[in-house]
């Protein structure tokens, strides 16, 4: 067995942060610290230098998005630790410019998300991989957001797929996902890319800068 995923959890919440403590270890993971405001948060992932970082965007001292700006600064000071953003409510385009700054290695969930613990360990697994990992409720409503506003027009079933792919699932995840076929899943892929004037890319964390350039548009 390999060496257990290293975490550093930055949140205020008691009860949040002790709940998240607990999945993560019950999972086998290693909490190494915790941090109740930003610059504790920056300063504990400076020292402990753990795989993941898990970041609450709103963090004190101010509560407004503390957190963020102790990831943005983690993402230059080191590097090599993985992000893994949460967030009570949909945080603005920061969160998303975040990722689109160099989206391997990154996520963004929303917290109402994390009561399904085995998909909140499956994340934080992926991004400790090298991987991104961006909430389907948070594309969906996203893209939803920006349609009103965009010449695009999307079909459902390629924002549902659209979706998917932010999460970095392959064809064939989605096809399962959707009860489809590869082959469907794979002429969607094509019109979604030829809507929004991107080719489409081979690696997942591609897919999902694709995405994030689509809701830049």
């Amino acid at each position: 067995m390999g060496q257990a995923i290293r975490v550093v959890v930055g949140e205020d919440n008691p009860l949040f942060q002790a709940g998240v403590v607990h999945v993560l270890e019950e999972a086998g993971l290693d909490v190494v610290a915790v941090a109740n405001d930003a610059t504790d948060l920056v300063r504990q992932v400076q020292a402990h230098r753990p795989d993941v970082a898990l970041i609450d965007i709103k963090l004190p001292p101010d509560l407004t998005d503390d957190g963020l700006r102790a990831a943005r600064e983690l993402r230059s000071s080191a590097p090599t630790v993985r992000i893994l953003l949460l967030s009570q409510l949909l945080a603005d385009d920061l969160a998303i410019d975040l990722i689109g700054d160099r989206p391997g290695g990154v996520g963004y969930l929303l917290k109402d998300r994390i009561a399904d613990a085995a998909s909140f360990v499956d994340a934080v697994r992926r991004v400790a991989g090298g991987e991104s990992v961006i909430d389907r409720e948070i594309v969906v409503r996203l893209i939803g957001h920006r349609r009103r506003h965009s010449i695009d027009d999307l079909t459902a079933r390629e924002r549902e797929v659209l979706a998917l792919m932010a999460e970095g699932q392959s064809n064939r995840g989605i096809a399962r996902e959707l009860f489809v076929t590869v082959s469907a899943v794979e002429r969607h892929v094509t019109r979604i890319f030829t809507k929004l004037g991107l080719p489409p890319e081979p690696q997942s964390h591609r897919r999902v800068l694709a995405v994030l350039r689509f809701l830049h548009r």
